[in-house]
């Protein structure tokens, strides 16, 4: 099959270099002749312009997109479907807030393109061992595609599918990003008690390592982590300051909405927001309090 790739970043070029080795022909475009230049030296073929893009691909045309999410798709878009033909397939591989995507759709079915939104897990790691594809859209547009998808995938027939409609993807995504950041959250503190009691002198590599091998909490984030403590045990040079790239905001706020109690995943998301105050007028706020109230006293800054 032939697909475009818009989008050369780190991920959207070893998606493309996966498609390309599981004999698909893929087309990149990027606004960076470096991108550009990058995927090039892999064998793939890129050109210089979305319309280079469209005029490289025969019809019906399936396009992947990975750009950032939210005004950067729109920008995209709107100069991309004017070049479009009805029977085209977009799909967006990034992490969209799934209400864009829905509208997305919307917008393209009018011009009889279609549109899928792909949520899309398994980071730098995708290259070697797959995504984790949550398809929304269209379930005969998803069909045509499936050999894109079986190949992207762990294995042709697990790690991808079709989980509803328009905006199902990116929804999907959007969870599977807030369990990430409670699943995250349990390990550092799990990890900062034992680094703490320094009376027993754990090796904390050591522990990751046991826990890897058995263990009900063993995962591939804990083998990220077993990976980082054994190259760097005391993490030195990393601050102590955590991003969030919104998923974990919308997912708090789905549930709110929702009356879905979420609290691990809502506070994982506040505690990312913590590691960013430097100097918090909360906790001096507090102090002041506890010393009004109790005379214990405040530490002088």
């Amino acid at each position: 099959m032939e697909v475009g790739m818009i989008g050369l970043g780190r991920m959207g070029a070893n998606m493309a270099q996966r498609l390309h080795r599981g004999g698909h022909r893929v087309v990149g475009y990027d606004p960076a002749q470096s991108a550009r230049e990058a995927v090039q030296a892999h064998g793939l073929e890129a050109v210089a312009s979305l319309a280079d893009l469209v005029a490289a691909l025969p019809a019906p045309r399936a396009l992947w997109l990975m750009v950032p999410a939210g005004a950067p798709v729109d920008a995209v878009l709107e100069l991309l479907c004017p070049l479009l033909e009805p029977g085209d397939t977009l799909v967006d591989g990034g992490n969209s807030h799934y209400p864009d995507s829905q509208r997305r759709a919307a917008q393209c079915r009018q011009q009889g393109i279609d549109f899928l939104d792909c949520g899309t897990s398994g980071g730098v790691w995708g290259l070697g061992e797959g995504y984790s594809l949550m398809i929304g859209g269209d379930a005969v547009a998803a069909e045509r595609l499936r050999p894109v998808f079986q190949t992207l995938a762990p294995a042709p027939e697990r790690g991808w599918g079709h989980v509803g409609p328009s905006g199902a993807g990116h929804f999907a995504k959007m969870v599977h990003n807030g369990i990430e950041y409670g699943m995250m959250q349990a390990y550092a503190e799990g990890f900062a008690i034992m680094q703490r009691k320094e009376a027993l002198a754990l090796d904390l590599a050591q522990v990751a390592q046991i826990w890897r091998h058995g263990s009900v909490v063993r995962s591939w984030l804990l083998d990220l982590g077993a990976a980082a403590l054994a190259e760097n045990p005391e993490l030195e040079g990393i601050a102590p300051w955590v991003p969030d790239s919104g998923e974990g905001r919308w997912t708090v706020a789905e549930a709110i909405g929702l009356d879905v109690p979420a609290p691990v995943i809502t506070l994982s998301l506040l505690e990312r927001l913590r590691s960013r105050e430097r100097d918090s007028f909360a906790d001096r706020m507090l102090a002041a309090l506890r010393d009004r109230f109790g005379g214990h006293g405040v530490r002088s800054a």
